[in-house]
């Protein structure tokens, strides 16, 4: 009879602590994540999209990139290269007859070595202070000829930049040499700047550039530079470059054996291969059927993967759409499918729980403490 009394307790005490104990979790099961695409701004706050061979073709074919094309107006085209204070030039003058101004029966020719000085003027013979200071080499030439017309013989004049010292940019960070360097007539591009600092201290996929132009800035991944040349932008003098260390990582959660931030090993990374670095997905807990991943897409992207108009999507300050990507490996074309996936910086990896994992963790951490209190009260009333 008390036996009977002990296991009516047990019955009647389980439901009890299924309605008021939560079975711990490591995150959403897939059925919440969600299982259709879906495009409405005002149902999700986020866009599921099934990662299928489609969705990998718009991803390969779509041109990402790291600076903004308003930033790309403001520091995106090679500028003139004008003189500048502390430049310096050499101006030829040739003349027609032999007792010119400038020439002699031996040579006719002349050579001025000039500085500007810091008012951006030099000083030419028979015509006084001429400035220098934001013309162009050619445009100070036309201007010295003219000076030189009806004093010198049919004056024939040259100028050439002998010595660069205004027009400089400066790159500091992690590269080999920091330091100004001067910007050439022929101008300077991002890369080259990073060359002529002797290049990265890290591998070069682990380090961005920031460029730096009055209150302007941008930031791009040197890896990027080199994959899309409009990234690749033409710097100006005065332009400060940051190069910094920045590797790129993903997370993964959920039912995965190691649930960690991750650094990308190499340079380039697929799903198959991140999913590796966490050792897999769980034998007891996973369902193979909700892999996620979570990220950032541009809207022009997602617009063409889900068809929708861009006014209903969930767009953020940055015109950036959340999108969660689901993968099903119950099905074996899914094994092929993520090794095409390429990662990106900051990816969140999701795998979901099976739901019979969940009724494992009710039997372990609910049911089986009570059964097992039922037995010991039974014990002490024999």
């Amino acid at each position: 009879m008390k036996k009977f009394a002990h296991l009516l307790v047990t019955a009647i005490t389980i439901p009890g602590l299924v309605g008021c104990t939560a079975v711990p979790g490591s995150g959403p099961l897939t059925a919440a994540v969600g299982t259709k695409t879906t495009t409405k701004a005002e149902s999700k706050s986020y866009v599921v999209v099934p990662l299928n061979a489609a969705a990998l073709s718009v991803l390969r074919n779509y041109s990402f990139g790291g600076i903004p094309a308003s930033f790309k107006g403001k520091l995106g085209n090679r500028q003139a290269m004008t003189i500048g204070a502390g430049d310096g030039l050499a101006v030829n003058i040739w003349e027609a007859a032999p007792d010119g101004l400038f020439s002699t029966a031996e040579k006719k020719s002349a050579t001025l070595q000039l500085i500007v000085d810091e008012r951006g003027m030099v000083f030419i013979p028979y015509i006084g202070q001429v400035r220098a200071a934001e013309q162009s080499a050619e445009a100070l030439r036309r201007t010295i000829e003219v000076g030189l017309k009806g004093k010198a013989v049919e004056p024939q004049i040259q100028v050439l930049v002998t010595e660069n010292r205004s027009k400089v940019l400066i790159v500091t960070g992690d590269v080999a040499s920091s330091g100004p360097f001067p910007v050439p007539l022929r101008g300077l591009k991002l890369l080259d700047a990073v060359a002529l600092a002797g290049g990265t201290k890290k591998a070069i996929f682990e380090s961005i550039a920031t460029v730096t132009r009055g209150a302007a800035n941008a930031t791009v991944r040197l890896e990027d530079a080199v994959n899309y040349p409009d990234d690749n932008i033409w710097l100006a003098s005065g332009d400060n470059i940051t190069v910094t260390h920045q590797p790129r990582t993903f997370s993964a959660f959920g039912a995965v054996k190691n649930s960690q931030l991750v650094a990308f090993p190499a340079e380039k990374l697929v799903l198959s291969e991140a999913l590796a670095q966490v050792g897999g997905l769980s034998d007891r807990s996973a369902d193979a059927g909700g892999v996620f991943i979570f990220r950032f897409e541009p809207y022009g992207l997602v617009q063409q993967m889900s068809g929708s108009r861009a006014d209903r999507l969930p767009i953020d300050d940055t015109r950036r759409v959340p999108v969660i990507y689901r993968l099903n490996f119950n099905k074996p074309e899914s094994f092929f499918l993520s090794q095409s996936f390429q990662m990106r910086d900051k990816d969140v990896i999701y795998v979901a729980n099976h739901p019979a994992a969940e009724l494992s963790k009710f039997l372990t951490l609910i049911v089986s403490p009570v059964l097992g209190a039922a037995r010991t009260a039974e014990v002490l009333g024999e």
